[in-house]
């Protein structure tokens, strides 16, 4: 394997590292939200859409040169079966297969570089969600505590003016209740979707994991194919 591919490999690996960390139960989204919002990556952080383009520009360069790879070999795999020879058939086997192995490291690559950018954005906005709701929660219970106190003082209160008085705030605090509790459900019905965006995101980077072991166990038996062919 040549240094770009294998540090395209490298580079996938870590994607499949990053994932892991970011889809299994590691750390809460508020740890998740701390580290990003770190000074290092705050420092990055204005020119990370152009470093992220700048990535996808050249796993793209790489995926179009193994394609261009694999239709090159292909086509002379087809018009030249019958006439090569054995060892000429065998190295342009392995040259076909060497870029169809480069075109699925640089696929695979570029995909997880869009899922580990989505999870991101994922984990922020759950991370906020959680803080919204949690202050949602504790504007409610205060909400409701100062009701309790006003309905207190208003059993005490003897005067009707102060009666009218104490009955236009419990109402009027009894709408912010309303409100909190309708916001409340809303955040929950949020973090529901999320969650479920994150378990449908953990299964595509299990299945990618997956299909990649499959891939190697093929290249595997292909090379032991190629060694019992050369030793034959």
């Amino acid at each position: 394997m040549s240094l770009q591919w294998t540090l395209i490999a490298t580079f996938l690996y870590a994607e499949i590292a990053v994932v892991l960390l970011l889809v299994l139960p590691v750390a809460s989204p508020q740890r998740w939200q701390k580290f990003f919002k770190s000074r290092f990556l705050q420092s990055l952080g204005q020119q990370a859409s152009m470093y992220f383009l700048v990535l996808l520009a050249i796993l793209v360069l790489f995926l179009m040169d193994a394609i261009r790879e694999m239709r090159k070999y292909s086509s002379i795999e087809v018009s030249d079966h019958g006439h090569a020879h054995l060892d000429a058939e065998m190295q342009g086997n392995m040259r076909l297969f060497r870029a169809q192995r480069n075109f699925y490291i640089s696929g695979f690559a570029l995909f997880l570089s869009l899922v580990i950018r989505r999870l991101v954005i994922l984990i922020s906005a759950q991370a906020t969600l959680i803080a919204q709701s949690q202050a949602s929660m504790k504007q409610a219970q205060s909400a409701t505590s100062a009701a309790r106190n006003l309905l207190q003082k208003s059993g005490e209160s003897a005067q009707n003016d102060s009666n009218e008085v104490h009955d236009k705030a419990i109402k009027e605090l009894k709408i912010q209740l309303k409100e909190l509790q309708s916001k409340n459900l809303e955040l929950e019905n949020e973090l529901t979707k999320e969650k479920k965006d994150k378990a449908a995101i953990k299964s595509q980077a299990d299945s990618l994991v997956k299909e990649y072991d499959r891939l190697n166990e093929e290249h595997s038996k292909l090379q032991a194919a190629g060694g019992d062919k050369k030793s034959d």
